[in-house]
């Protein structure tokens, strides 16, 4: 489906890891995103954001407020949250290697340690190429925060030609490392995780705002305008 201009892909959870098996094995090199609310209202100005997130080989519904969107057209789309892809990676396709780019205060490093798969880590994007090409993974998972770690995996995927899968992660190096506390699951359950991670990060205020308030607008506007188009 398309949502506010950008493609999103339903698949479960389960299709999305068989997915990225194909992947590994068919010869090519592949962007997946995990597009969130705020990945939309970012997109609506940025266009360079916007045409590299329709030409990503995979867009998994990575928020409930997606799953909300696609509702109110009449449309059902599975949540796909990044962290539990990572998370699922980790057990299901650990033959894997794998680099973690991006983070900060040292979450890749300690995400690493209990990841034997795990076969380079850095938080430096100067030599970040050089580091990963000497290292040859077959997965690249880059948490730099959107748009930036897809605009990187965009430029710099065909430099790093062992890696078969970039993902742009966000923050799940914070959970992988246990700096950061996830939401209960019953919160997860209701969509209300966000609230749970602006407690925990208030640091994250600006993030909710783009992601609840501008892209609640901004969903409603565009149903507004289609309504209006098909009465008049």
């Amino acid at each position: 489906m398309e949502l506010l201009g950008v493609k999103i892909d339903n698949f479960s959870l389960i299709e999305v890891l068989q997915k990225i098996q194909g992947f590994l094995v068919d010869g090519g090199q592949h962007q997946i995103a995990t597009v969130n609310p705020e990945f939309i209202v970012l997109a609506q100005k940025d266009r360079e954001f916007r045409e590299i997130l329709n030409r990503a080989d995979l867009n998994v519904a990575d928020g409930f407020g997606i799953v909300l969107a696609a509702r109110l057209t009449g449309k059902k789309i599975m949540r796909v949250a990044g962290v539990d892809l990572i998370e699922n990676l980790r057990l299901r396709l650990g033959n894997n290697k794998i680099f973690l780019f991006g983070g900060e205060n040292g979450a890749a490093e300690k995400a690493a340690r209990d990841w034997p798969v795990v076969i380079g880590f850095s938080e430096n994007p100067e030599n970040a190429v050089e580091l990963i090409n000497g290292c040859q993974p077959d997965i690249l998972l880059v948490a730099l925060g959107a748009p930036k770690q897809e605009k990187w995996i965009t430029q710099n995927l065909a430099k790093i030609p062992s890696v078969k899968v970039a993902i742009g992660v966000g923050g799940a190096f914070k959970f992988l490392s246990g700096q950061v506390r996830r939401a209960p699951r019953w919160l997860r359950r209701i969509g209300l995780e966000w609230a749970w991670r602006t407690i925990m990060e208030p640091s994250r205020i600006m993030k909710v705002w783009r992601s609840v308030i501008v892209f609640g607008w901004l969903v409603l506007k565009a149903r507004a305008i289609a309504a209006k188009d098909a009465v008049g």
